[in-house]
């Protein structure tokens, strides 16, 4: 499943989508950015409500290929432009990272 199928599957709205439509290899639903980084799947997708520009930075750490910004948080453009500048995708979505995190498992699944 691509990041562009996975957003159209959550109905999650593309914020950043200057990206290379890549094969999701999984991922990683975590607040805590330290988390994320000792955790999280190289190519995965990381699920959270952590929004601002250090989590596109630990996103670049650890290969994350898309960033699922739950609960319709306000995105600041600092992390969009971050996100835009290492080409990695940014999602939005009103639903929770318990939700979002239950339906892409079964899209991986399915």
């Amino acid at each position: 499943m691509t990041i562009r199928e996975a957003a159209a599957a959550l109905k999650a709205r593309i914020v950043q989508d200057e990206f290379e439509d890549a094969a999701l290899d999984g991922a990683y639903t975590s607040d805590l950015l330290s988390d994320v980084m000792a955790n999280a799947r190289d190519g995965g997708a990381l699920i959270t409500i952590q929004a601002h520009k250090n989590t596109v930075a630990v996103a670049t750490l650890v290969n994350i290929t898309a960033i699922i910004i739950c609960n319709n948080r306000p995105l600041p453009d600092d992390m969009i432009e971050a996100a835009r500048n290492e080409g990695i995708a940014v999602l939005l979505t009103a639903e929770n990272q318990f939700t979002v995190s239950g339906k892409l498992w079964a899209l991986f699944k399915g």
